[in-house]
């Protein structure tokens, strides 16, 4: 075997190393209600996204890819995406740490923990049902919302787009 090859295998398999340590010893934060509405509430102009999700969620899974291309998109620019977990405190290890590492998500996490839903889903928008998956986008105190799967990221671009009208 060449010696590049061998090298090549040792730098990825480093580099996969490197990843999963700096998932396990990061803490993913757990985010309250306040915690939560003053990231919406933020009054600048930067654009903040907050994708409603969780792991057991099949809709939200097949929808990620499209945020985290979003996410790449957007990194020069003003602009912050939030995956939002919804996923229970206690699966943090078991489930939300080995999910992020297995789909190689770039973007900041936050799991939620925002006790009874009834006491906080009305305030994201009073139309929504508290099905997931769902998106917020802010900017400069206006909000717009989407309760539902994007399918590509067109349509979730184009939902984005809405915030400027």
């Amino acid at each position: 075997m060449p010696i590049q090859f061998l090298l090549f295998l040792f730098c990825v398999f480093k580099l996969q190393l490197t990843v999963s340590q700096n998932i396990s010893r990061e803490n993913i934060p757990i985010v309250d209600t306040k915690t939560l509405f003053s990231l919406i509430d933020k009054q600048d102009d930067t654009l903040r996204v907050f994708n409603f999700w969780a792991t057991w969620c099949k809709p939200c899974v097949q929808e990620l890819p499209y945020f985290e291309e979003l996410n790449q998109d957007q990194k020069n620019k003003k602009f912050i995406l939030y995956l939002v977990s919804l996923d229970f405190k206690t699966s943090i290890d078991k489930k939300l740490k080995p999910f992020i590492l297995k789909k190689k998500l770039s973007s900041k996490v936050l799991l939620f923990d925002g006790g009874n839903p009834n006491d906080w889903i009305d305030r994201i928008d009073p139309n929504w049902s508290g099905s997931i998956p769902a998106s917020l986008v802010s900017l400069n105190g206006k909000k717009i919302f989407e309760e539902g799967e994007f399918e590509n990221l067109q349509s979730l671009n184009a939902f984005i787009k809405k915030i400027y009208k």
